[in-house]
This record gives C-alpha cells, structure tokens and sequence, in this order.
C-alpha cells in the first residue's frame, strides 16, 4: 500500500505536482495550535519525501538548476503551510480597513510567498543530500533544521509557527525543549513525521523506522521523568502573589480618544476589585500591553490615579507607551512596560527591543513613507526598539524578566542586563486577531519559554489568553480569550532545567552538524540517487 501511494505521489507532474505539496504543507498547520493533531504531520512530511523523490536531480545541468525542481516542491510545501498557519494576520488590517484593507493580499498571501523560500532553501539543502532510504529522512531533517534556525534571525527573524511546536502540545512533551532548544525540536518533528516513507525500504530503511521510534520514545520518557520528579503543580508557590486584569477592549476602540477615559476607569475598577474567597491579596498588579490609554509622563492626572488605586504593599506592572523627548529633535515612543509604585511614581521600566516590521515601525522608513506607507500602529514615527532587555525590578528580592508581544516567539534572543529574573512577564495585545488561531498559537509560544528558562511566567493579554504558568510549562491560571476577569493567585517557584537554562543558537549548531556528518556518511556508501 506505501508503495503504491508513494509511487502515485512519484508520478505526479505540473501542477497537479504542485497542488499536492501544497495541500501537503496546508495539513501540517493541524499540528499547530489550537489543533494539535500529530497525526497531520506522519502524512504531509511522507508525501513531501516522494514529491521530493521525483524532483529530477539531471547531473548534466548546473547545481543550482539541478536542485531547482525540489526548490520549487518546497516553496510550495511551504506555502500551503503558512497560507493556512498565518492568515487571520490579516484580521489586523481589518480594525482600521479604510487606511490598511488594501494591504491585505500582501498578508496573506505575501508574507507566505516569502516565508515559503525558507522551506524552498530546506528542500533544495535536502536535495544536495539526498540519498535511498533513511538518508534521504536525516538530509530532509538537516534541511528544515537549517531552514528553521535561520528563520528565527533572518530578517528580522520570524520563527512562529516553527516546526519543533508540533512536538509539544502538551507540558510532558515539552520538556524536550530544555535540552535541544527549538531547533532541536523542528529536526526531531521533521525526522519523525517523515519516516514512514521508510516503511517502504529495506533493511537500512527500517533500521530508521527502529530510531524514529527510539527517538520519539525518549522524548515521551523524558518528558514524564522530568514532571515525576517536579512538585505537584500548585504546591511550591512564593510569597509573591500577583493579580492578572483582562478586560478585554475592543481593537477598535483602544485609541478611540472618546473611549481612553472609560477604559482606564474599567482597568482602575477590576484592580481595585476585592479577591474572591480564598484568593490571595495581590502584591503586584499586571496590565497587558499598552494598557494606558495616555502618556503618562504627561499626564498626571492618570498616573495619580494609579497612586490612589495601588497600595503602599503593591506595585502595577503596565504595559504602557514611554515617551522620551530629545533635545532639537522629535520625540522618541517606546513600547514599555513600567513598573509603577504607590506613590504614582515609576520605579522602573523596560522597553521592547524586537519590534513588529510594518506593525510597529516602517523599514526603508523615508522610501515606503515617501511612497505613502505608515505603520500600523498610531503612534508618530512609530516606535523606537530598546538597545537591550532589561530586567524590571519589581519589588525587593524580586525580577521578572520582560518579554513584550511577539518577543515571546525569540527563544535565542533572552539575553537581559539587569538581576537575575525570577520570573517572565509576558505583556501582550491579541485583541487584533480576534477569535482565530493567531492568539493560541501566540500562548503556547510563550508558555515553551517557561520550560526553557526554568522560569515562571505571568502572562497578561488584552483579550486572553492570559495565565499563570510554571517553570514546567503547566497552566496553573488562565482566563480564555474574550473573557473579563482577574486572575488572583501565587507566583510558582523557579527551577533550573536539568541541562541549564536558556538554550541557544549552541544547540542547533551541535545538532545540524551532527545531521550533516550522518548526511554525508550515508550519502558515499550507500547513495542512489533518484533521476
């Protein structure tokens, strides 16, 4: 039966070749939140390998245009992947349609387009590689491995969505990540949902059967190993206790001038709400991104009405727009978070060092202006990106160390000055995208940085999802997307993961060159490359 399908997918050619890779990358996106099927990947990553396999590799040509054809099969993988992965990015341009609805095929439809080359460069790498049986799985592996790691800097980098979520859904499948990192994790998904096209070979081929089960067998083992030795979660929590406020405003009305008012009035009252029976009385209040609606270093009015709501044992942490005037020139606006004591003064603040490209400021910003273009943030000019992360001191003995929006999806980039973090906080506005995937795939980004850095994290978004989660990855908060409400509980412990924290561009390196050395030892003894 595999190899009949594999030699119907073989004989495919034009664009019924390339309709199939692209409904092929379109199922993989079920893997990713809120579907979690990992079914979708051991049948959009076999039917990849075959397409692949009938990519003809003409050694009379030049090796660019030998690999092109599998460049090609991968572009379109890739783009039915991001097509169906990252179209409600759209939504965002649909708050303020009039000034940004003809933006939207660039969307999505544009951002896939590009995004694909990076799947075109994995499949050609693989192809360069490419070998019968279980070599052809571990060239594809390297080639999306590859793919994967630059993906997450390039550019700007952009690794959402990246393969290696496939492979943690849930918080004992996630543990892996402490060890191999994201990259990691992306060669582990390819290497497994791709080998059963080895089903069909012989002894070599099913000696990688025998290792992808090995494999995906410790990954399950080390995962439960690592919670059986953790507390329960829940029962080693500090002192620190800490209120989470979702209000859940409306996109559209979060910079309505006529609104600001009533919405800090509704931030200010589910603060100073009382804690349900049983709940903890809050030592630090947290606000999602840009949750004041003003200035407030020019606006003291707001920021004395902070004075009276918070008490002289609390600290707001809010998500706010920082303004810093410059002498002879415009000012500059940072997206920030700030830290805000009972004296309406602010102790501290941190601000975003990765900035949203086009959301939150204009690259090649005098051409694309000259030519009409603005940011799709209201703010003149645009933001300005902080020159480093830097950890927000809270209260005494305690950090929390600031990821900002999108900055959650970096795990390379959490390097801070500053004390050493208890904890994350993690300030987001997903309010733009509405009830789509966007938001869960958004919250399981951040709640892996948890796993990875040992660290707990506070996670307060506009509309959800907001939660408490600990060092292992388990939500023990959350409020659900569109819901308004507070989240009043303890702040989990600490721990550091059993192979140190923060994994780095040092683990891909390690795990793409051992891939590329098993590549080529397979590929001289055994190769028989497909024509």
């Amino acid at each position: 039966m595999i190899n009949g399908l594999g030699g119907r997918i073989r004989s495919l050619s034009g664009w019924q070749h390339a309709l199939a890779a692209f409904l092929a990358g379109a199922f993989l996106t079920l893997t990713q939140p809120p579907f979690d099927i990992l079914f979708a990947g051991f049948v959009s990553f076999p039917l990849l390998v075959w397409l692949i396999d009938a990519s003809r590799f003409d050694s009379d040509k030049g090796l660019i245009r030998r690999l092109l054809p599998a460049a090609i099969t991968g572009w379109w993988f890739g783009f039915g992947y991001f097509v169906a992965g990252l179209w409600w990015i759209g939504a965002a341009l649909l708050v303020d349609a009039d000034e940004f609805a003809w933006a939207l095929p660039l969307a999505v439809l544009g951002l896939p387009a590009f995004l694909a080359l990076f799947h075109a460069f994995a499949a050609m790498v693989a192809r360069l590689f490419w070998s019968d049986g279980l070599g052809r799985i571990l060239a594809l592996a390297f080639g999306f491995g590859l793919a994967e790691w630059l993906r997450s800097f390039l550019f700007t980098g952009f690794p959402w969505n990246a393969l290696g979520y496939a492979l943690m859904p849930t918080p004992m499948l996630m543990q892996s990540a402490a060890i191999a990192g994201l990259t990691g994790m992306g060669v582990l998904a390819v290497f497994l949902f791709a080998s059963p096209a080895l089903l069909a070979g012989g002894r070599l081929a099913r000696s990688g059967l025998f290792l992808a089960a090995f494999l995906a067998a410790g990954h399950v083992f080390y995962g439960a190993w690592v919670l059986a030795k953790a507390p329960p979660m829940g029962a080693e929590e500090t002192t620190l206790s800490v209120r989470i406020v979702q209000p859940s405003i409306a996109q559209s009305l979060k910079w309505d001038d006529g609104e600001r008012r009533a919405i800090f009035d509704k931030f200010i009252a589910m603060s100073k709400q009382p804690p349900a029976a049983g709940r903890p009385v809050p030592d630090v209040i947290v606000w999602p991104e840009t949750a004041v609606p003003y200035i407030l270093s020019s606006t003291p009015d707001a920021l004395a009405r902070i004075a009276d709501m918070v008490t002289d044992e609390q600290v707001l942490l809010t998500g706010a727009v920082r303004e810093e005037t410059v002498p002879r020139r415009n000012s500059r606006y940072y997206n920030s978070i700030l830290a805000i004591n009972s004296h309406g003064r602010i102790t501290d603040y941190s601000d975003k060092v990765h900035l949203v490209p086009f959301g939150e400021y204009l690259p090649f910003e005098r051409l694309l202006r000259s030519l009409g273009l603005q940011e799709v943030v209201e703010m003149p000019g645009g933001f300005t990106p902080a020159r480093a992360r830097h950890a927000i001191n809270v209260m005494e003995g305690q950090t929390f160390l600031p990821l900002i929006c999108y900055e959650a999806i970096f795990p390379d980039e959490l390097g801070y000055t500053g004390r050493k973090p208890t904890a994350i906080i993690n300030v987001t506005n997903d309010a733009w995208y509405g009830d789509t995937p966007g938001p869960y795939q958004h919250f399981r980004q951040a709640q892996i940085r948890s796993v990875e850095q040992g660290l707990p994290m506070v996670r307060a978004a506009n509309n959800g999802i907001s939660a408490i989660v600990d060092a292992y990855g388990r939500i023990t908060e959350e409020l659900p997307l569109d819901a308004v409400d507070v989240i009043d509980a303890y702040l989990p412990q600490a721990h550091v993961p059993f192979w140190g924290r923060s994994p780095s561009g040092r683990e891909a390196l390690v795990i793409l060159s051992t891939l590329l050395i098993a590549c080529l030892w397979l590929r001289l003894p055994f190769s028989r490359r497909f024509h």
